[in-house]
């Protein structure tokens, strides 16, 4: 059949309509699920200032939930359409202030770091979870990691002393079922600090599962496990 210039116009303008929609639909492999312990980021920026809501509790906070794909890339800022609609988490704020706090300076109320969280990475799991789904999705993993607990009960505590990357690595493993990815910091007196932990989530954002590949962080063998 043979196409005139009109109904070839049509066509593209029709693939165009729905690119966006593509785009939207981009698939990932999995999630990192990010958790910081705040005494390190403090220490790592020299300067921290806590939420308008005061100090947060001495225990990991979300730094983000970050679709990735099993070569190591990662998609970013799939939808410049989306924005961040505060009245759909509005029933979290409570709990995202608690979990999900910010430290960066000049205090705030957290909604900044939420929104560059969503529209950088969460926009990139829309095919799976909306914005509402994609923060509960956050929350969830968290209580189920519960990581200061996993490591206090193996007599791993934020008390300012050293341990073995090892024995860390090894606790949290037996608290979620797989080996996580270790990320350090030095302080100001070169000290190798425990900073984040990765935990590899499927693409439901529901389970964790064993990493694809591990982050690349340099840690020294024994590190430190600084007071908040």
């Amino acid at each position: 059949m043979k196409l005139t210039s009109g109904s070839i116009v049509i066509i593209n303008l029709l693939a165009l309509q729905y690119l966006p929609v593509l785009c939207l639909s981009q698939d990932f492999d999995f999630f990192y699920f990010v958790l910081q312990w705040p005494g390190s980021y403090c220490d790592t920026k020299q300067r921290c200032c806590y939420p308008k809501t005061g100090k947060p509790s001495a225990d990991f906070g979300i730094h983000g939930l970050w679709p990735n794909y099993n070569d190591g890339g990662y998609p970013s800022n799939c939808d410049t359409n989306s924005r961040f609609d505060k009245s759909e988490i509005s029933s979290l704020i409570g709990s995202l202030e608690k979990e999900w706090p910010t430290l960066s300076c000049p205090s705030n109320d957290g909604v900044k770091f939420w929104t560059h969280e969503w529209l950088k990475h969460g926009t990139c799991s829309e095919s799976e979870l909306g914005q509402r789904e994609y923060f509960e999705a956050a929350l969830q993993l968290k209580q189920k990691a519960n990581l200061l607990q996993a490591l206090t009960s193996a007599g791993i505590k934020p008390n300012d002393e050293f341990y073995e990357l090892e024995e860390i690595e090894d606790a949290i493993r037996q608290a979620v079922g797989f080996t996580p990815g270790i990320e350090c910091n030095v302080d100001s007196s070169r000290n190798s600090q425990l900073y984040q932990v990765y935990l590899c989530v499927d693409n439901s954002g529901s389970d964790f599962i064993k990493c694809p590949l591990l982050p690349r962080a340099k840690c020294g063998s024994r590190i430190q496990f600084p007071k908040f």
